[in-house]
């Protein structure tokens, strides 16, 4: 009984103790939503806009006109395909291909036409991701006062989406199926023009630029294969067939060529970084809200 009465004595300087513990975290969360939370977002907005900047890069001296870069693909003695690519924002603006289709024949050159380019699909949608990011965080900008933790999720679940959808882009190539590449406006900016047997696909793989070059053959009308058309891929393996024009075809030989291009490493690392700082500023929120919700008595 008296145990009983203490306990009840005693709940007043609990209820007391318990409102000035809600109190300090009021007024640190309150801290949090003014300072903390503008300091994350200009944080954010200095990193994606370094982001945004590696995707087009000037020349020194002009800076109206995009930098551009070469990279060297199939350095090896052994790769039967060798290219030189140079990459401008987010476009080829020239491609310098040579494939040795077999150890006695000479070597098959191609080059873009003049004037010819061809656009990064991937590059321009990621950046594009980081735009839409960077236009988010700057539609709340010091002076915008945060009313709810919530809201503050909400802010950062889209930037995250964003983030998410623009490393997706370069982390993810398109799949194609081989009637796609064969039809592909690529095909059609070579000189001299590329011949039917010969298939070519430009991708960004993570930080990669990667060429890869498919020799096909013709499959005779009488012949004992089973015709299976391959579905849409990255890459298509050997033995991948498909038809087009009435034609069937096989793929006989496939090669894939890389390099990595730095500035397209610097941004993964910023979005990775980016989605981190997103993150860890939920979890704080949720620190709070969890307390909110719990009621001990």
């Amino acid at each position: 009984m008296l145990n009983s009465q203490r306990s009840l004595s005693e709940l007043p300087k609990m209820s007391a103790a318990s409102q000035a513990e809600k109190a300090v975290l009021k007024e640190e969360f309150d801290w949090l939503l003014k300072e903390e939370v503008h300091a994350v977002l200009k944080q954010l907005q200095d990193i994606l806009k370094e982001a945004s900047r590696r995707f087009c890069m000037t020349t020194t001296g002009l800076e109206s006109q995009l930098k551009q870069e070469n990279f060297i693909l199939g350095s090896s003695p052994m790769d039967q395909v060798k290219g030189v690519l140079t990459l401008q924002g987010e476009a080829l603006s020239q491609a310098d291909i040579n494939l040795k289709v077999n150890k006695s024949t000479q070597a098959l050159h191609f080059t873009f036409r003049d004037e010819k380019q061809w656009k990064l699909q991937q590059i321009q949608d990621a950046r594009n991701h980081v735009n839409q990011a960077l236009q988010l965080l700057n539609s709340r900008d010091d002076s915008y006062s945060f009313k709810s933790g919530a809201e503050v999720n909400k802010l950062m679940d889209a930037v995250m989406l964003q983030l998410t959808r623009a490393r997706n882009r370069l982390t993810t190539p398109a799949s194609m199926t081989l009637p796609e590449l064969a039809t592909s406006g690529l095909m059609k900016m070579f000189s001299p023009p590329m011949p039917g047997d010969v298939m070519v696909n430009f991708y960004i793989n993570l930080s990669k630029l990667c060429l890869t070059v498919y020799q096909l053959h013709v499959l005779q009308p009488n012949t004992t294969k089973n015709f299976k058309p391959a579905g849409s891929s990255v890459m298509h393996n050997p033995g991948a067939m498909f038809e087009l024009n009435n034609n069937r075809f096989e793929v006989s030989h496939v090669h894939k060529v890389e390099c990595v291009v730095p500035w397209l490493n610097d941004t993964l690392v910023f979005f990775t970084i980016s989605l981190q700082l997103c993150q860890q500023l939920k979890d704080k929120i949720s620190v709070f809200s969890s307390f909110w919700n719990y009621r001990p008595f």
